[in-house]
C-alpha cells in the first residue's frame, strides 16, 4: 500500500501539474500577433497595460471623415496616458477600402494627421476574419457588419464593450476615459 510519504509526493505532483496548467497563458486580445501597415509582423503584447480602441477603418465610407477626425482627437487627448486607437483597414463592407496599405496609410496620415498605430488590410468578419478579430467577436457576440466598428479593450486584453458604425466616437469617449482614469489612479498608488 502507498506510504504517507509517497501519497504526499503524488498529491504534490498533481498540484504542480494543476498549477502549471493554470499558468499557461490565457488568451486575450494582446496575446495575438498581427501585421502592421508596413507589412511587419508585430505582437499586440506591446499594448498590454494600455487601453485600446480597436476599429476597422475604411477610406471611402460615409463615416470616414467624422470617425478619423474624432479618433485622432482621442489619440491626441489620451495617447500620452496609456491609450491607443488600433486601426485595422478592411475592404469587406461596400469595397470602401480598395487601396494598398501604402496608400491607406498615406491617406490617413496626410488627411487626418493620424498618429495612432495602423495595421495591414484584413478581413474582420466571417470565416476569413483574423484571429484577433475573431477573439473580439467571440468575447462580445458582436460581429462587424460595416466599417468603423469599435471595440474597447482593457489593459489586460479583455474586451469591455463594442459599438457599431452609427455610434460616434464622442458618445463612447466617457467609457474610454473611465478606463484610462483607472490606469492613472493605479499608477499613482504604485508611486
Amino acid at each position: 500500500s502507498m506510504t504517507i510519504k509517497s501519497m504526499l509526493l503524488a498529491i504534490t505532483a498533481l498540484l504542480l501539474l494543476a498549477f502549471s496548467a493554470t499558468q499557461q497563458k490565457e488568451t486575450d486580445f494582446y496575446t495575438f500577433k498581427v501585421v502592421n501597415i508596413r507589412g511587419k509582423l508585430v505582437s499586440l503584447e506591446k499594448y498590454r497595460g494600455s487601453v485600446s480602441l480597436v476599429v476597422n477603418v475604411a477610406s471611402e465610407c460615409g463615416f470616414t471623415d467624422s470617425h478619423y477626425k474624432a479618433l485622432q482627437q482621442l489619440q491626441k487627448d489620451l495617447g500620452p496616458y496609456h491609450f491607443n486607437v488600433l486601426a485595422f483597414p478592411c475592404n469587406q463592407f461596400g469595397q470602401q477600402e480598395p487601396d494598398t496599405n501604402k496608400e491607406i496609410e498615406s491617406f490617413a496620415r496626410k488627411t487626418y494627421g493620424a498618429s495612432f498605430p495602423m495595421f495591414s488590410k484584413v478581413a474582420v468578419s466571417g470565416a476569413g476574419a483574423i484571429p484577433a478579430f475573431k477573439y473580439l467577436i467571440d468575447s462580445t457576440g458582436e460581429e462587424p457588419t460595416w466599417n468603423f466598428w469599435k471595440y474597447l479593450v482593457d489593459p489586460n486584453g479583455k474586451v469591455v464593450k463594442a459599438w457599431d458604425s452609427t455610434v460616434s466616437v464622442e458618445e463612447i469617449r466617457p467609457h474610454v476615459t473611465e478606463l484610462v482614469r483607472k490606469i492613472i489612479l493605479k499608477k499613482k498608488d504604485e508611486l
